[in-house]
């Protein structure tokens, strides 16, 4: 289906980004991981990307700097799929919040997507052939307290999802967000953590009054399932889907 694409994932050594990286690479796609982690670690995920049948290169660009978001395109294949995964989190009240964390939130979770979109389009544009997916959350179209930065950085990503999808609608390129509910990767297993701190609970509290507490299916989805939803949207059934949010959220926003 994706046989001769080429697509950037950031955020995929591990975790969800790895998943897709993985899904898209079944449907032929050649990868460009990107991300942080254990060389040994990141070598064994892009080896067995390759072992799929495809090209993957692994490419380490601090997404938080523009210059080394530029560096990255630079030594990189054209790219015909961007999926713009980074992130991270902290947890704290907002007269607590550090300066610091709440700029690296921004910089990664929200600047970065506007970064990649921007020099992944010419590309796109010359060949008049697209997919942007922008891993949001439900936390995208609902709020939580404690995280206003993650809040504030995903509800931008939704906003400039619908804007790039109007801007590139009769281009043959779509641009749309996958919002998750909460899913056991990295990132989260460090929320519980934070959560605990925060809420004085201990971790399986934590899991069902706080994170799961909207969650009607009160589980956790998978990253397999939001990669599948990722690949569908780079499918040609997902042609006509763009500008738009799909909630992957165990029924979190249908409260």
């Amino acid at each position: 289906m994706l046989k001769g694409k080429t697509a950037l994932i950031t955020g995929s050594t591990s975790g969800i980004g790895l998943a897709i990286a993985q899904g898209l690479a079944d449907q032929g796609a050649n990868i460009v991981l990107n991300g942080l982690g254990d060389a040994g670690a990141i070598e064994a995920a892009r080896s067995g990307i390759e072992g799929r049948g495809v090209k993957c290169v692994y490419d380490g660009a601090n997404l938080m700097d523009p210059a080394a978001i530029q560096a990255m395109f630079g030594r990189i294949d054209p790219i015909d799929i961007l999926v713009n995964n980074a992130g991270i989190q902290h947890v704290a009240a907002v007269q607590d919040f550090p300066d610091d964390k709440w700029n690296a939130i921004i910089a990664l979770n929200l600047s970065a997507v506007f970064h990649c979109s921007k020099l992944a389009l010419p590309n796109m544009l010359a060949k008049g052939w697209g997919r942007v997916v922008n891993i949001a959350s439900a936390h995208g179209l609902s709020a939580s307290p404690y995280k206003s930065a993650y809040v504030a950085a995903k509800h931008g990503v939704v906003g400039f999802t619908k804007t790039l999808g109007l801007e590139t609608a009769e281009k043959g390129i779509t641009c749309n967000a996958v919002c998750p509910g909460y899913v056991l990767t990295p990132i989260v297993e460090g929320q519980i953590g934070d959560q605990m701190k925060v809420h004085g609970k201990n971790r399986d509290e934590v899991i069902r009054d706080i994170m799961l507490a909207r969650q009607p299916t009160k589980k956790f989805v998978t990253v397999e399932e939001v990669a599948a939803t990722t690949v569908f949207l780079c499918s040609p059934g997902a042609a006509s889907i763009t500008g738009t949010t799909i909630s992957v959220d165990g029924g979190w926003t249908a409260l």
